[in-house]
């Protein structure tokens, strides 16, 4: 296992994939798989409408239980491959820089 340019709690930039552009803070750094679990900065929500707020929707389907008789589907937050995430400070002063040279 290398170590993480990330941590828990850190705010990132995704920078590359299917969430580029997105803002999160790191909630869960899975190392031996080299993910991030990002959490976005609205209020999270799990309902398809507001999807769209979480940084990586994935769809998660509940068994029928005593709990829940129906059944159901839930939005969670998806991993992103921690290549694909830079921190936010730095994404800001590499994006200033590059402005700067223009």
């Amino acid at each position: 296992m290398a170590k993480s340019h990330v941590k828990k709690g850190d705010e990132i930039v995704v920078i590359a994939g299917s969430a580029k552009g997105r803002r999160g803070t790191v909630t869960k750094v899975l190392p031996a798989k080299e993910f991030v679990i990002v959490e976005g900065n609205d209020e999270r929500s799990k309902t398809q409408e507001d999807r769209a707020r979480l940084v990586k929707p994935v769809l998660h389907y509940l068994r029928k239980s005593q709990q829940n008789p129906q059944g159901g589907v839930l939005w969670l937050e998806g991993p992103v491959h921690i290549s694909n995430v830079m921190k936010a400070d730095e994404f800001e002063r590499r994006r200033t820089k590059k402005s700067a040279k223009s």
